[in-house]
This record gives structure tokens, sequence and C-alpha cells, in this order.
């Protein structure tokens, strides 16, 4: 009787170590492990200002929090090496506020108001689709506290996508 408990034991327990150890998704491959390769919540800044190739993956790892800490005072010096004429720009931040804003690299978003990159109005409030957000950067980069400082320096003159966007979700346009 007891060679019996023992023996149907041991079946058990190899039974279950056996589920535990099936690959619960037969016939898909490996587990594949993610890793973030670019942070982009505003487009350019890590390429901008981010003067070296060490920087720019440092960047990209570095979680938000943070990120002023790691690179404020190297987007400012990058700032002023860009513009050395910078004092302020269109939202009225001087080079310390703009960089420390730019360095934590989030996208805000309002659940209560328009959504958009800036607007002349609405600041950092979301991203929409249409939104020119590379003419936004370089109007606060090189457009003075008017916006309208060096304008041949505030457009990349890229006024649209080259094909519409859809007007259901996820609301790309469609690849040609």
């Amino acid at each position: 009787m007891k060679t019996t408990i023992k023996l149907l034991t041991l079946l058990i327990t190899g039974s279950m170590i056996f589920t535990a150890c099936k690959d619960k998704n037969p016939g898909n491959g490996p587990t594949v492990y993610y890793e973030q390769q670019d942070q982009m919540a505003r487009p350019a800044i890590n390429t901008v200002f981010n003067a070296n190739a060490t920087d720019k993956e440092a960047f990209n790892v570095t979680v938000p929090s943070a990120m002023g800490a790691a690179f404020q005072s190297k987007f400012q010096a990058r700032l002023l090496a860009l513009n050395s004429a910078y004092t302020t720009n269109a939202l009225t931040l001087d080079a310390k506020a703009f960089t420390t804003l730019l360095a934590t690299d989030v996208l805000n978003v309002s659940t209560t108001g328009k959504t958009t990159f800036f607007d002349g109005t609405n600041v950092l409030t979301g991203r929409a689709l249409n939104d020119d957000v590379i003419d936004v950067e370089l109007l606060l980069i090189f457009g003075g506290p008017t916006g309208t400082g060096n304008p041949g320096l505030t457009s990349d003159h890229v006024n649209a996508n080259d094909v519409a966007f859809s007007t259901t979700f996820p609301y790309l346009a469609t690849p040609h």
C-alpha cells in the first residue's frame, strides 16, 4: 500500500511539473522579449539636442523621471550653440526653462481641452496627427519671443502629410 501511495504521489507530482512547464502556446516559437529602442514623445529632440551617439542611446533608455537631471544642462548648451542669440521663445521660456521642458521626453495630454502640440494658444496639450511638430520646434528654438525671428529657420516647409489621414481609427494615412 505504501509503495502504491508513493508511486501515485510521484505520478501526480510529475504530471504537475510537466503541466507547469508545458508551453501554453505550442507552435508559436520561443518567448520574445521586447526592448525599447527610441523615445519620441517630441520628435527630433533627441536627434537635435544630443550631439553624440552615446548621449542619444542613453536618452533612449533613461526613464522620464531621470531625464531632466541627466540631459537638461547638455540640452541648454546645445540650444545656445544652435542659437547663440536665444533669450526667450514664443512660450516666454528662457533657455534653462525651455531645455528643462524638452529634456523630459513625455507627451502631455489634456483630457478636457484641445489636443495640440502648439497652436499659439494651447501648448503641449497632446499631439494631433496634423500638427506640424517640426515647425513648432523650430519656431521655439529660433523664432525668439514673438516666434517671428529668423524666418528662414522656423519652418521645414513641409506643410502637410503627403497622404490624407483617415477619419477612422487608427487615423493613419494609407501607405503608398
